[in-house]
């Protein structure tokens, strides 16, 4: 009874961990063909959706454009030329200024009494040369007494002067006529030279820089007139006046090409905005002319597909040159010709199309 138990014990241990490995192989091979019902199986008959664009020979006439930044024509930041508290600022961030309109005002008790000190002397002094004038010609005095008071009287005049200037500085005013773009120091607070007190920006007239490359710098002349349009607004379109070509690259291997612009009578145009000028280049070369996005390929051998009974159909072609984003075709291509400009996706040589 005990062998037979014992057998059968043996039998139960290599019949379960059997049963277990047959169903674990049975739910893999269940989950792998769930799987792959899951994963979309692509028909290679199946036509495929594509966007055609029906080629022919036209002028190679483009308007090259280049993107660059609007700067102001002048911005300085405005600092006293005196030491002193500053009392009173009359602007804020915004403000629109006028040349001379005086923009902070520092204290300057202890310069106004300097000066009526100096006043008094004055009438001191004025007071003494008027006498000693008298005493000198009636030979009471000896000349050199007068000579003094005169010197004297000179000095003093001077020294109301040194004292007035100073006072007069204790307003500062705007350089230019601007907008404040920035205030670095608030009432209270002690001004000194070269501490900036305001920033005032100019932007009534404007600077805008543009970088190309060495093949368009031949596109601009000094003095000559390009048009301008701000990406921010694409109604503005403003003439512009090439001021500086570079004659040395930057960087970049650019070169900065500068013009002068008017901004608009409200201002529109801010301090670094963007926009950008355009060049036309007109040749009298005729080519066929396709979106540079429609290429496939490599770059040794570029490609397009074309559709030719109902299929595409691969094409290799040869480049003359690249405009922006378009490209020339000097070779590969003839009016006519039906080439596939969008839907590449599942697009193989052979597949079968529906134009949309």
């Amino acid at each position: 009874m005990n062998s037979k138990t014992t057998i059968f014990k043996r039998v139960i241990y290599i019949i379960i961990p059997l049963i277990i490995i047959v169903l674990v192989i049975t739910k893999l091979k269940n989950n792998k063909q769930i799987t792959q019902n899951k994963i979309y199986q692509y028909d290679k008959d199946e036509a495929i959706n594509v966007m055609t664009d029906t080629l022919q020979y036209e002028n190679v006439n483009t308007e090259l454009s280049f993107s660059g930044t609007f700067e102001p024509n002048k911005e300085t930041k405005i600092s006293a030329e005196i030491q002193g508290k500053i009392n009173t600022i009359l602007v804020d961030n915004g403000s629109v200024v006028n040349k001379d309109q005086a923009l902070v005002l520092l204290d300057n008790s202890l310069l106004k009494l300097q000066l009526q000190s100096i006043e008094v002397q004055l009438e001191g002094l004025a007071a003494d040369v008027k006498r000693y004038t008298i005493l000198a010609k009636a030979d009471a005095i000896q000349g050199v007494q007068l000579e003094k008071s005169v010197l004297g009287l000179k000095a003093a005049k001077v020294q109301k002067a040194i004292v007035t200037e100073q006072i007069n500085k204790t307003i500062i005013k705007a350089p230019f006529n601007g907008v404040v773009t920035a205030k670095l120091l608030e009432e209270g607070a002690f001004a000194a030279p070269g501490v900036p007190l305001l920033q005032i920006t100019d932007i009534t007239n404007l600077k805008f820089t543009i970088n190309v490359s060495e093949n368009d710098l031949s596109q601009f002349y000094i003095n000559q007139i390009y048009y301008i349009t701000v990406d921010a607004d694409a109604e503005i379109l403003l003439p512009g006046k090439a001021l500086v070509i570079g004659s040395k690259a930057n960087i970049g291997s650019s070169f900065p090409v500068q013009f002068a612009v008017n901004n608009t009578a409200d201002l529109k145009i801010k301090s670094g905005m963007f926009g950008h000028v355009k060049s036309k280049i007109e040749t009298k070369e005729k080519g066929i002319l396709i979106p540079s996005s429609a290429m496939v390929g490599t770059a040794s051998q570029p490609q397009v597909y074309l559709i030719k009974e109902g299929r595409a159909t691969l094409q290799n072609i040869v480049i003359s040159k690249n405009i922006l984003n378009m490209t020339v075709v000097s070779n590969g291509l003839s009016t006519g010709d039906i080439m596939v400009t969008n839907g590449f996706i599942n697009l193989f040589n052979g597949a079968r199309v529906v134009i949309k």
